[in-house]
C-alpha cells in the first residue's frame, strides 16, 4: 500500500469506530481517503460483512475499485468490487462494494436492516446529491431504529464536519487529515464577454501546453463544448492525446482518461464536472478551468427538470485547482479575475433544494416515513416542493393520499424516475414493456441514440447501434422490459403506440400545436414550449414530451413523439375529464356556466351547462371580485357612504382586506350569476349585520353620516374629502350657532363648504365664529344684492335659523 496522509489518522479513525458506530472524516484531495478507509475497515474485529462506499458517479465507483484492487495486487470483482447501473464486478469474495449512490438508496428500501453491511461510506458528502442526503438519512434511522451496530461514515474534504457530526449523534467525532501539501500556483486568465467559452478555452489549454509541463486537465461545462474545444486542439496538435471524460464515455475511454499514457505522450484531459472529486488523473499537473458548471435544476413552473449553466462555486474552483497538486506541484488557469473570485457563491446549492422531489417522495413512502421533517437532513425538504411532488404521484397512481399504492411500490422497485417506472408498468401491461423500457432508457441516457427531437428516430438508431454501451443498454432495458412484466397483469387488445407510452408517464407534456409553423405548442400543465419549425416533428398534432430544456415561459422540446388526436382521444381516454366550468364575461359582468370534455388545458368538447353548481358560482364570483376589487359589486350610495365613514374610523371589520378576505360570508349569499341583479339593497343590510347594532351604534356616534343644521335640514358628511370630514350647507341653516359643528370622540371640527341660497360656494371655514365676526360682512355686500330676499343680518349668531325667505320668516314669527 502507498505512503498517503491519510495513513496518519486512519488509528484515530479505527479506535473511534471500535468505540461508537458513527465519525465523520475531513481529509484533502489526493489523501487517500477513496481508497484507504474502507480496507482498513474490513481488517477490523467489529467487520465481518461488507463496506459499502458510496460514489457519487459512475466512473468514479469503477475507478475507486479499481484502484483498491490493484492496491492489494487482486482483479477487481475478488475483495473489491462494484455495482453500477450498466456494469458489476462482485462476487462472493467481495468485502468492499462502491456503489453509486442511487443504488444505495434502492438496496436499503429493499432491505431496510442492510443485512450482511457492516459499514456505509459516504465519500464526497460535500456534494449534497439528492441521493446522498437520502442515503444518510434513511442509514441513520436504519441504525436507530435496527441495526446500532451500523457504522456510518461521511467523508469529505470540505464539508461542514460539526453539522453532520450533530446530524449523527452527540458523541460523534470529526476527524481531520491535514494531508499533503503540493504547491499549487493560480494564474488568473480573465474572461473576454465577446469570445464563445470554447474559443477561450482552446487558447487557454494552448497556453498552458506551451509554459507548463505535465498532463493538462480542463474543466467545461457540458459535451458540446468538449466536443468543440477538442476539435480546435486536434486542428493545433497533431499526434497530442485529446481525450474527453464525462459519463456518456464509453467506460475503457474512462479509464485511458484517468492514466497515464501506455507511450509516454503528455495528455490533454478535457472534463466535465465529473472530474472535481473522487478521481485522482494520473499524470495531471496542470489544471484549465473555464469556471462553469452544468447542473439539473427543477423548474416548478415548467414542472420540468432542466440543465443550467452557472459559474461554479467557490469550492466547486477549489476541488478542481486541487486535481494538479496531488501528485506533485501544479499550476492551475482560471478563466475569471482574482477580484472576481470572492463574489462567487461559496458553495453549490444542495439538490435538496433545487430538485425534482418526486422520486425522494416515493422513496420515502416506500419506507414508511409520514412525517419526512422527523428524519434526519442537513437541509430538510422545502414543503412547497414536497406538495408538487406528492401531487404529481397521485396523478400517476403511486400514492392515495400520503400512503404508497401498490402501484407505487411496483413503481419504487424499478431503477429509474416515478414518471418513466409508471410508463414502464403501463406499458407492460398492455404489451409495450420492451418498448416502455426502451423508451425510459433513452431519457436517462441521452447519448443513445445521437441527437435529434425525434425520440422515435433515436430509438431506431439505438436498435442498431453495436457498441458495447449500445449493446449493454439494451440488455439492460430488456431486463427491465422482464421485471416489469412480472409485476403487472396483462390487459387484453393490441400495444399502445410509442407515444401515448411517453403521454401516459409524463401527462402533463403532452403538447398541442398552436400555429402552422409548428414553433408554437402549448403542454397539457398550462405552459407553453417551442420547437424548430424546421423539425420533423413541427407538423404534428400533437407531440408527448419527454425532455424540454430552458424557461417556464418557452422551454425548448429537445425529445418527443408526435401524435394524432385520434390517437389521443383512443388510448388516453381514462385522462379525459367531463368537468363543469364557469368563465367570466366581463362587459355583461355575469358568470357563464360550461361543460367541457378536457385533458388537462386541452378542451375536446364544450356546451352549456344547465344545472351549474351554486356553489361553485358564489366561489368563482368572490375569486373574481378579489381580483378586481370591491367596485365590482353593484353597491349603492349607502353603503359606499358606509364603507367610507368606516375606513375613517378605522373599523377593521368594515376595511377592503377585511371583507375580500371574507365575502364568502357576508357577499356570498347575495351573489348571482349575473351581478347587475344583486339588490344594493340587501349588499347594505349584509354590510350593517357585519358590523352589528353596537358597532353601527358606536359607528354613528363617533362618525356620523350626516350633519343636523340648526335650521333642521340634513346633509351628508363627506368623508373622501381632502381637507378632511366636511359637509355642504347653506348659510342660513347655520344662523344662531355660536360654536363650530363637531364630530367623535374627542371632539374635532367638521369642514364646512358654506353656500349661498342659489347653492353657490360662498367660503370654507372651520373657525364658524370666526367666520361670522369676520369675513362676514364681506359675504353681505357681495350677496345681499344677489339675494334681496332673504336674510343677511349683521350679527347671524344671534339670529334664528331658516332657510325662508326674509317674508316667508317674518310671516312665521308673527304666527
Amino acid at each position: 500500500m502507498p505512503d498517503l496522509p491519510i495513513h496518519t489518522v486512519l488509528p484515530e479513525l479505527l479506535k473511534a469506530l471500535r468505540d461508537r458506530p458513527n465519525a465523520v472524516l475531513i481529509a484533502p484531495p489526493g489523501a487517500g481517503k477513496t481508497t484507504s478507509v474502507a480496507p482498513a475497515l474490513i481488517r477490523e474485529p467489529w467487520c465481518d460483512g461488507k463496506v459499502i462506499l458510496l460514489s457519487p458517479r459512475r466512473v468514479a465507483a469503477r475507478a475507486a475499485a479499481e484502484r483498491m484492487a490493484e492496491m492489494m495486487g487482486e482483479r477487481t470483482g475478488q475483495t473489491v468490487g462494484y455495482l453500477t447501473r450498466l456494469d458489476s464486478k462482485q462476487s462472493a469474495a467481495t468485502r468492499i462494494l462502491v456503489v453509486t449512490e442511487a443504488i444505495f438508496v434502492a438496496t436499503i428500501l429493499a432491505d431496510p436492516e442492510l443485512g450482511g453491511i457492516s459499514a456505509v461510506l459516504f465519500d464526497e458528502a460535500h456534494e449534497r446529491n439528492l441521493d446522498s442526503d437520502l442515503g444518510l438519512a434513511l442509514a441513520v434511522e436504519c441504525q436507530q431504529v435496527l441495526r446500532e451496530d451500523l457504522r456510518i461514515i461521511p467523508m469529505s474534504a470540505t464539508i461542514d464536519g460539526e453539522r453532520f457530526a450533530a446530524l449523527l449523534g452527540p458523541d460523534t467525532p470529526v476527524i481531520e487529515s491535514e494531508g499533503r501539501a503540493w504547491p499549487l500556483t493560480i494564474r488568473w486568465l480573465g474572461a473576454r464577454a465577446e469570445a464563445r467559452i470554447d474559443e477561450q478555452m482552446a487558447s487557454a489549454i494552448l497556453t498552458a501546453w506551451r509554459e507548463e509541463e505535465g498532463d493538462i486537465l480542463a474543466f467545461l461545462p457540458g459535451v458540446g463544448e468538449i466536443s468543440r474545444v477538442a476539435e480546435k486542439l486536434e486542428e493545433r496538435l497533431k499526434n497530442v492525446p485529446i481525450l474527453p471524460l464525462h459519463g456518456q464515455c464509453e467506460p475503457q475511454d474512462q479509464r485511458a482518461a484517468i492514466r497515464r499514457d501506455s507511450d509516454g505522450r503528455r495528455r490533454i484531459v478535457l472534463a466535465t464536472s465529473i472530474a472535481e472529486t473522487s478521481l485522482t488523473l494520473d499524470g495531471v499537473s496542470v489544471v484549465v478551468d473555464c469556471g462553469l458548471s452544468r447542473r439539473p435544476e427543477y423548474d416548478k413552473a415548467a414542472g420540468v427538470t432542466r440543465l443550467i449553466t452557472t459559474r461554479s462555486s467557490q469550492a466547486a474552483a477549489a476541488q478542481r485547482a486541487g486535481r494538479a497538486a496531488r501528485q506533485g506541484p501544479g499550476v492551475a488557469y482560471r478563466l475569471w479575475e482574482e477580484a472576481a473570485h470572492a463574489g462567487r457563491p461559496a458553495f453549490d446549492p444542495p439538490e435538496m433544494l433545487t430538485s425534482d422531489l418526486a422520486p425522494f417522495t416515493l422513496a420515502l413512502a416506500q419506507w414508511g416515513a409520514l412525517d419526512p421533517g422527523a428524519m434526519a437532513w442537513i437541509d430538510a425538504p422545502p414543503a412547497a416542493a414536497l406538495s408538487a411532488a406528492r401531487a404529481k404521484l397521485v396523478s400517476l397512481g403511486a400514492l392515495d393520499g400520503d400512503r404508497i399504492t401498490d402501484h407505487g411500490r411496483a413503481m419504487a422497485s424499478l431503477p429509474m424516475g416515478p414518471e418513466q417506472a409508471h410508463m414502464l408498468l403501463y406499458g407492460a401491461a398492455r404489451g409495450a414493456g420492451e418498448t416502455a423500457a426502451m423508451l425510459a432508457f433513452l431519457l436517462q441516457e441521452r447519448a443513445l441514440g445521437g441527437r435529434g427531437e425525434d425520440l422515435l428516430t433515436r430509438l431506431d438508431r439505438w436498435r442498431t447501434d453495436r457498441s458495447a454501451k449500445g449493446d449493454a443498454a439494451r440488455q439492460m432495458a430488456k431486463q427491465w422490459a422482464r421485471r416489469a412484466e412480472k409485476l403487472v397483469t396483462r390487459f387484453p387488445g393490441e400495444a399502445p403506440p410509442a407515444g401515448v407510452l411517453l403521454a401516459e408517464g409524463f401527462p402533463d407534456n403532452l403538447a398541442k400545436r398552436r400555429d402552422v409553423s409548428g414553433e408554437e405548442w402549448l403542454a397539457a400543465g398550462g405552459r407553453g414550449l417551442v420547437l424548430d419549425g424546421l423539425s420533423s416533428l413541427a407538423r404534428a398534432e400533437y407531440l408527448a414530451v419527454g425532455e424540454a430544456q430552458g424557461s417556464a415561459k418557452g422551454a425548448r422540446i429537445t425529445g418527443a413523439i408526435a401524435l394524432t388526436e385520434a390517437e389521443v382521444l383512443e388510448h388516453l381516454a381514462h385522462r379525459i375529464e367531463r368537468r363543469s366550468t364557469l368563465r367570466w364575461v366581463a362587459d355583461e359582468r355575469r358568470v357563464e356556466a360550461l361543460l367541457e370534455r378536457r385533458l388537462g388545458a386541452f378542451v375536446f368538447m364544450r356546451g352549456s351547462d344547465p344545472k351549474p353548481d351554486p356553489a361553485a358560482i358564489t366561489a368563482f364570483l368572490c375569486e373574481r371580485i378579489r381580483a378586481d376589487g370591491l367596485g365590482l359589486l353593484p353597491l349603492g350610495r349607502a353603503s359606499l357612504a358606509l364603507l367610507k365613514r368606516a375606513r375613517f374610523a378605522g373599523v377593521e371589520a368594515l376595511s377592503e382586506d377585511a371583507l375580500l378576505a371574507d365575502l364568502e360570508d357576508w357577499a356570498g349569499p347575495q351573489l348571482k350569476r349575473r351581478l347587475d341583479t344583486v339588490e344594493p339593497g340587501a349588499l347594505h343590510q349584509a354590510l350593517l349585520d357585519r358590523l352589528g347594532w353596537d358597532g353601527k351604534q358606536t359607528l354613528d356616534r363617533l362618525v356620523p353620516g350626516e350633519f343636523r343644521s340648526p335650521a333642521g335640514s340634513t346633509h351628508p358628511i363627506d368623508y373622501d374629502d381632502a381637507g378632511g370630514p366636511s359637509v355642504e350647507v347653506r348659510v342660513q341653516a347655520l344662523f344662531g350657532l355660536e360654536r363650530h359643528p363637531t364630530f367623535g370622540n374627542p371632539p374635532q371640527p367638521l369642514r364646512l363648504l358654506l353656500t349661498s341660497p342659489g347653492g353657490k360656494p360662498i367660503q370654507t371655514t372651520m373657525d364658524l365664529p370666526g367666520f361670522w365676526r369676520g369675513s362676514w360682512r364681506d359675504v353681505v355686500k357681495d350677496m345681499k344684492g344677489r339675494y334681496p330676499k332673504h336674510r343677511w343680518p349683521d350679527e347671524p349668531w344671534a339670529e334664528d335659523p331658516s332657510l325662508k325667505t326674509k317674508n316667508a320668516f317674518q310671516a312665521q314669527r308673527r304666527t
